[in-house]
């Protein structure tokens, strides 16, 4: 073996063993997911799998399972060193019956009229593609493209058309009693009466029917069911696109049928998953690998769903914020319940700039655990960031600015060199930002006016700025600030210790600065943002607040 060789050899164990011992979760569920495949002696591609119900326009929660189930795949192909090829199949429930007319498309009126038929025989309500499901799947496949998702999609109207489900689904029919058998005890008792694990499609009006099946021919292929409607009776193939399987019982056929290996779903479906793996094995196959991720919620803490649209989606967040910090929010404790709503969105910006310029000082082993080395898979960029998204909040807030110049007149005397042309990625955020105050803060803003103790700080705070030179870094600045504070009792911390061993300033300090001057109730470090936006600008604010101007913006 060649030195170059070896060295290689030498770098990839290393490597391997890092990866081995790394705690990061994706590398968690890649170690279960190789001893599967070690111990099955698959040689088959290895299939990760997402699913997408378009009953409505795409839910963010199906782009945080597609992103999810790729920084594990990465992992497991780092893992095992690509021993094993492997895909990811995106696939869409596109063949179910639309039960409800969702609340947040247009023309509700037309869909109304085709209740019942599969996703992709009912019109498209935004009149652009050949059915509400063509739409609802290009919308999906527009933003896991936009985000560069090596992936591939799937229908499955088109999987049984095609027949490709066909075997399993006459394993189903031949095995009908045994799959009777488990979906029974999960139902009342009055669903029991009129399930069937089969939806035949009507072969008159297109409506995939919800009714009991009468008669089972395995034989034959087909099942025999009567029209409640109409009374009369049809023998329909269960194969070939005639017939769909009910949810769960489709779940444990598509993973019979095609091999899936891994596939991660919501903690609300930990009992139903349970049951698609019990007619999975049924039908002859093995579920799949795979964990429970904790639900999203919206500001009153309710699950987000794609028919009421609540919550975030995947367009609103990026018009505030850039890919990586919705897919950090995504990497962040999937098995705990989180908050998707607009505050969260400036918190993950900046922590995805902040775990990023971290990155380069890190050893191997702590680039493992780095989400950005997740998000990247394995090759985060070099990015500069000399300012904060939350400072550009407050820059903008504090100087009124909408448009892009006027905040690099302030970004470019805070850090000379630094232009749109030199940091791409700023100039990014500066846009953001600008719509994000616009949209999220500035019709929120509540302006104070300062009390007695609160006006005295203020001009103290005035003096104390007024003897810095105008260049002053943030540190200074800071330090100033501490100073004025420290002898005002209300201010003082006494679990805090300051310089001169004296009691420390309390958060009430910066509190009440960014209430009386911002209108907020909270914000970045306070030096920081009077570096960025000036000395003299900063002590034209504390005027204003004083003379009352600032509280009479509300009036």
């Amino acid at each position: 073996m060649s030195t170059t060789l070896a060295r290689a050899a030498e770098t990839g164990a290393r490597f391997r063993e890092l990866a081995e011992d790394c705690r990061a979760w994706p590398f968690e569920e890649a170690r279960k997911l190789a001893a599967r495949i070690e111990k099955s002696g698959k040689t088959d591609p290895v299939l990760f799998e997402t699913g997408y119900g378009p009953s409505g326009l795409p839910h963010i929660g199906t782009f945080g399972e597609v992103a999810r189930t790729t920084m594990v795949r990465h992992a497991f192909d780092v893992l095992t060193e690509g021993r094993y090829p492997s895909r990811l199949l995106s696939f869409s429930d596109d063949m179910d019956g639309m039960r409800k007319v969702p609340e947040n498309v247009p023309n509700r009126d037309l869909l109304a009229r085709h209740l019942g038929k599969p996703l992709t025989k009912v019109p498209d309500p935004f009149g652009t593609h050949e059915s509400f499901g063509h739409h609802n799947n290009a919308m999906l496949r527009s933003f896991l493209d936009a985000f560069g998702f090596d992936y591939e999609f799937a229908s499955a109207t088109e999987y049984y058309a095609r027949g490709l489900l066909d075997e399993k689904l006459l394993v189903m029919l031949e095995r009908y009693d045994d799959v009777m058998a488990i979906m029974l005890p999960t139902l009342r008792e009055e669903r029991q009466k009129t399930y069937s694990p089969f939806l035949p499609v009507h072969p008159e009006t297109g409506v995939v029917m919800q009714v009991p099946v009468e008669e089972v021919h395995p034989r034959a292929g087909t099942i025999v069911w009567t029209d409640p409607d109409t009374g009369s009776r049809f023998e329909t193939p269960v194969t070939g696109g005639h017939a769909k399987a009910q949810w769960k019982p489709d779940w444990a056929l598509r993973w019979a049928a095609l091999g899936v290996d891994y596939e991660m779903s919501g903690k609300d479906h930990i009992d139903n998953m349970k049951t698609s793996s019990k007619i999975c094995r049924v039908l002859g196959g093995m579920p799949p690998d795979g964990f429970n991720y904790e639900l999203f919620l919206d500001e009153n803490g309710e699950k987000i769903s794609k028919s009421k649209g609540n919550g975030l989606t995947i367009e609103e967040w990026l018009r505030y914020a850039s890919q990586e910090s919705l897919a950090l929010f995504m990497y962040q404790r999937p098995r705990e319940a989180k908050k998707l709503h607009w505050d969260v969105i400036p918190r993950h910006v900046d922590e995805y700039f902040q775990l990023l310029s971290g990155y380069d000082r890190q050893d191997e082993k702590q680039r493992l655990s780095n989400p950005v080395w997740h998000i990247h898979s394995g090759n985060p960029p070099e990015i500069e960031m000399p300012v904060s998204f939350a400072l550009l909040l407050n820059l903008v807030s504090a100087s009124n600015a909408h448009t892009r110049d006027v905040l690099w007149g302030f970004i470019g005397r805070y850090a000379p060199g630094v232009t749109p042309q030199s940091h791409p990625h700023l100039d990014a955020e500066v846009g953001y930002a600008i719509r994000y105050y616009e949209d999220h803060v500035a019709p929120t803003k509540t302006y104070r006016a300062p009390d007695e103790v609160e006006r005295e700080a203020l001009l103290g705070l005035d003096e104390a700025l007024a003897r810095l030179p105008e260049g002053a870094d943030a540190a200074h600045i800071q330090d100033a600030m501490l100073d004025v504070a420290r002898p005002i009792e209300r201010y003082q911390d006494q679990k805090k210790k300051g310089p001169d061993g004296g009691p420390g300033v309390s958060g009430a300090w910066f509190n009440m600065l960014y209430e009386v001057l911002l209108g907020q109730s909270r914000g970045p470090r306070f030096g920081s943002f009077v570096a960025l936006y000036g000395i003299e600008n900063t002590r034209e604010l504390i005027r204003r607040a004083l003379a009352g101007e600032l509280a009479a913006t509300q009036s």
